[in-house]
């Protein structure tokens, strides 16, 4: 008998994380990518709450520590470069906006791809194209001219997910937006970090940020502002450098620099802060994983937990390969939908943020900044704690 089959869509965190659980459970996994490879770099994510248990129970723990960068905390500056707060990687256990695990997208998802290569099939530079299911299966034709038949369809694509699009309709139906709108890049360091997550905030609702990377002479920079939504054209990256430089030109601190370091970057990213609402991550046997289903932005902090925590229920809940049955499969599917819920709209609960992340008055710069201050003391840190950095605790992982 052949084995089951699952094709995801995307080699992003929850694809590969997905096709570790799934070939262990003996099932034929296939992931297809767009990008030529996996793709290196990026900005930092981290490994809290039950996305570390995740892991944990992946046994990748270790390498991931191997692989993490030594950071101090995040501390917020003036002009000038003077601090305004700071908030050590001590505070709340580990688990405050900097945490104890703090790890470049890139290397996480290189450990889960080497975790995973010689037991699934990966094909980059490649997308799928068209989908047709039916009560015994789906067939999924791919850009380059072949085509599969699979027991299931994944789609861990991303927000801007293609296969949501397919099977689930127009973007535009499922994306909340935040109020505003962030680049990423890598940039030279041109303060000296020194291990310190570094954020200043202008008035006109600008956020202008410096993290550490590997190298200590490049930064993870990003640039973000407050917005009602724009049009641009998501392809056009002169385009998206040219919004950034009418908002921050002369903003102060270190935007001038940061703004021709974005010119330069070839990693440079730009996108809106929005959710992805869907009142069912499922249709027949094609399903979503991560951000393509429940994004809950990168305000939330919480992309990379999500990814782990859905890839694992979603693997659990369909169980050993030899068991499974084609109701087995939408009975799984319910059950992945009724766990992973409450969780996802815990992390998405996100009141206010961006005006907390990016104010628009230098009066809520000063008291976002007392904020940060005061929520460490005694008797309001465990108050904050309990509203703001405990989501990645907030679920009772299944043992399967």
């Amino acid at each position: 008998m052949t084995k089951p089959s699952v094709l995801i869509s995307g080699a992003g965190i929850a694809g590969p994380a997905l096709a570790f659980w799934l070939s262990r459970s003996g099932y034929r996994v296939i992931v297809v990518e767009l990008a030529p490879g996996i793709r290196p770099g990026g900005q930092t994510v981290d490994l809290r709450g039950a996305g570390g248990d995740v892991v944990e129970k992946m046994g990748l723990i270790e390498q991931m520590r191997a692989r993490a960068l030594e950071q101090r905390g995040a501390a917020w500056v003036r002009s000038d470069g003077s601090r305004r707060a700071e908030m050590p990687v001590t505070a709340f256990n580990g688990n405050g906006l900097v945490s104890k695990l703090e790890i470049l997208r890139g290397d996480l998802v290189d450990v889960l791809y080497n975790a995973t290569k010689a037991t699934t099939e990966y094909r980059f530079g490649n997308r799928i194209s068209e989908l047709e299911q039916d009560a015994d299966g789906v067939t999924v034709k791919l850009a380059d001219g072949s085509a599969e038949r699979v027991d299931l369809v994944v789609g861990a694509d991303g927000p801007h997910s293609a296969v949501r699009r397919m099977v689930f309709g127009p973007e535009e139906q499922f994306i909340k937006p935040m109020g505003g709108y962030n680049a990423w890049f890598s940039a030279p360091d041109t303060v000296g970090l020194d291990g310190w997550y570094l954020l200043y905030q202008a008035p006109g609702g600008l956020n202008a940020s410096m993290r550490p990377s590997h190298d200590p002479a490049i930064v993870k920079a990003g640039l973000a502002f407050q917005s009602p939504p724009i049009t641009y054209d998501r392809k056009d990256l002169d385009e998206q450098r040219r919004l950034l430089a009418e908002r921050f030109a002369g903003a102060g601190w270190q935007c001038d620099a940061l703004l021709e370091a974005a010119r330069e970057a070839d990693d440079f990213y730009f996108d809106s802060f929005a959710q992805v609402h869907m009142p069912s991550w499922s249709s027949g046997r094609v399903t979503l994983v991560g951000d393509a289903g429940y994004c809950a932005s990168p305000l939330s902090g919480m992309g990379t937990t999500l990814a782990l925590v859905g890839a694992y229920l979603l693997a659990g809940e369909l169980g050993p390969a030899d068991r499974l049955t084609a109701d087995g499969i939408h009975a799984a599917l319910r059950r992945y939908e009724g766990l992973m819920r409450p969780f996802v709209d815990k992390c998405q609960d996100l009141p206010n943020t961006i005006d907390r992340y990016a104010p628009m008055t230098e009066r809520d710069i000063a008291i976002n900044a007392m904020a940060m201050k005061w929520m460490q003391r005694w008797p309001i840190r465990p108050i904050a704690a309990r509203l703001w950095f405990t989501s990645a605790d907030s679920i009772d992982l299944p043992q399967y």
